[in-house]
């Protein structure tokens, strides 16, 4: 994978902080492409030579932390619930600003992203579904996996609106005790 230019890295981190920064303050429906230049220290022509608009920037915002959550369930898979789900809860916790952001903000662009939270999450679980027990035998996969995502998804927001009350690790054991119930 070719190597991006410190510059570009530079600018597109005060956008994502921009970004944030605003979000945590205003709707992201009332941010302008002029809050978001004026906030990053910027030109609003150097905002559109890296993206289309202010939803395309949020778009590519989610896309990068998606991936990043994507990176980690090749690692997760191999694990017990537990274990899986420590390097999650420790990622919420590093990128807190983000998705108490993402999660508490209101808007159009906080409702995109839990949706896209939520459709990353069932997709990871759908391979989790435990049918050999017989537990999950008189249950639809769909009924199942939206349970379990909502289920995840609220807990995470609830974690970090309340101020992350517990440490990862405990809320890696216990989600993941209550996952495995459900899956």
């Amino acid at each position: 994978m070719p190597k991006v230019d410190r510059r570009i890295q530079k600018t597109q981190l005060a956008l994502k902080n921009a970004v944030i920064e605003l979000m945590s303050e205003k709707d992201f429906d009332q941010i302008t492409i002029q809050d978001i230049a004026d906030r990053a220290n910027l030109n609003r022509g150097t905002i559109y030579l890296h993206y289309q608009d202010k939803y395309d920037l949020l778009d590519k915002l989610i896309d990068s932390q998606i991936n990043e959550l994507a990176e980690m369930d090749e690692w997760a898979c191999d694990e017990d619930w537990t274990d899986a789900f420590i390097p999650y809860f420790e990622y919420f916790r590093q990128n807190h600003l983000f998705f108490s952001t993402m999660l508490t903000s209101k808007g159009s662009g906080p409702s995109y992203f839990r949706t896209r939270l939520l459709a990353h999450v069932i997709k990871g679980f759908e391979r989790e579904i435990d049918r050999e027990s017989g537990k999950n035998s008189n249950l639809s996969d769909d009924v199942i996996l939206q349970y379990a995502g909502t289920a995840y998804v609220g807990l995470i927001e609830w974690w970090i609106v309340s101020g992350m009350p517990y440490p990862p690790e405990v809320m890696a054991k216990q989600v993941g005790a209550l996952l495995e119930r459900s899956l």
